[in-house]
């Protein structure tokens, strides 16, 4: 699961103050297209939304052509996990559409990503992402130094299987971050404590859970992005980039101040 070599990028104070900024483009980019979610509005529209705060602040957006990919979100609508692409597709009432956001500040990342409902949402898809959400912010406050990596993924294995019979994702995985998206290590959403490399101050790390109603088991569509659950039940996506500070987790991609 581990790969003992990989270098680790360790942040100072100041850079991890970069990736706040960075953090908070990121932030106000999901709150204005959450409240912007309603039935009848298309996913460009969003991804419009979000590519005009991120512009506006003068950052720069992750996911804009990164491997091709053609949008400042990702767009993930019921039985789509992630990596949805945006485009003229309207959301119907009672869907539940997962946007995942990264924004580029001075070189420095942050990545976030948030569940939202259009209109009323069933109960059991309610509850499904109250569950996935949870499992991230119990992932997020084992992000301390002298933890290891996989005490991590435990913290929010437990969550989903206490919670219910939920499907966990293990395909996808959150990752470091910092002068690029996607950086040593892999944070896996499972597996035993204790193993893995030990968390330094300076870390940061992008933790994102990913649940279905059903069997965790995915593909990828012939977009060769949208990743979709097999059996086709709907799924909840949550993801906060954190950073591992002398006082404990600091989450960069929160819009008001959060320490753990």
């Amino acid at each position: 699961m581990f790969r003992k070599k990989e270098s680790i990028q360790i942040k100072t104070v100041d850079q991890l103050a970069i990736m706040r900024q960075a953090g908070l483009v990121v932030a106000t980019a999901l709150k204005t297209v959450s409240e912007a979610v309603r039935p009848g509005i298309t996913t460009a529209e969003l991804d419009e939304i979000a590519h005009q705060i991120i512009r506006d602040a003068g950052a720069t957006p992750s996911f804009l052509g990164y491997h091709g990919y053609p949008a400042a979100i990702c767009a993930s609508i019921n039985e789509e996990v992630v990596h949805g692409i945006p485009g003229p597709r309207r959301l119907l009432d009672g869907d539940i559409i997962s946007i995942d956001c990264g924004a580029i500040v001075d070189g420095w990342h942050g990545d976030a990503a948030v569940s939202v409902f259009v209109g009323t949402p069933s109960a059991e898809v309610a509850e499904l992402s109250r569950v996935t959400e949870a499992s991230m912010w119990a992932g997020l406050a084992q992000a301390r130094a002298g933890n290891h990596l996989s005490d991590i993924g435990h913290a929010v294995e437990n969550v989903i299987r206490a919670q219910g019979d939920y499907g966990l994702v293990e395909e996808y995985v959150g990752h470091g971050i910092g002068t690029a998206m996607h950086m040593p290590p892999s944070v896996p959403n499972y597996g035993q404590p204790g193993q893995g490399p030990p968390l330094k101050v300076g870390m940061a790390l992008a933790i994102e859970p990913m649940a279905t109603l059903g069997s965790p088991e995915v593909e990828v569509l012939s977009d060769g992005w949208t990743v979709v659950t097999s059996d086709r039940l709907w799924a909840s996506h949550w993801e906060h980039t954190v950073a591992i500070t002398e006082e404990g987790p600091w989450v960069l991609t929160a819009l008001d101040e959060v320490r753990l």
